[in-house]
């Protein structure tokens, strides 16, 4: 059996015959799928009051007896650590 020859063979019939299968994208789609990723003006974390420093979320949270809610990362954003 010649296995080199038909590993080359495989890597040569595979990409031409199972390549993806593209659909052609219409100005009318994009419009619309572009339309419906936007984000909307109703999001609800919209509506909670962030503080940035923690000395006033601390004196806030004293006023309106409501606990603080921290969120702290350390790392890379993308996750890359």
């Amino acid at each position: 059996m010649n296995l080199p020859g038909l590993l080359l063979a495989l890597c040569i019939y595979f990409p031409v015959t199972s390549g993806p299968f593209v659909d052609k994208l219409s100005e009318a789609e994009f419009g619309r799928l572009h339309e419906q990723l936007q984000a909307s003006s109703e999001v609800p974390w919209r509506t909670i009051p962030w503080k940035i420093s923690l000395l006033d979320a601390q004196r806030a949270s004293l006023s309106q007896k409501k606990p603080i809610f921290i969120w702290a990362m350390d790392g890379h954003p993308l996750g890359c650590t």
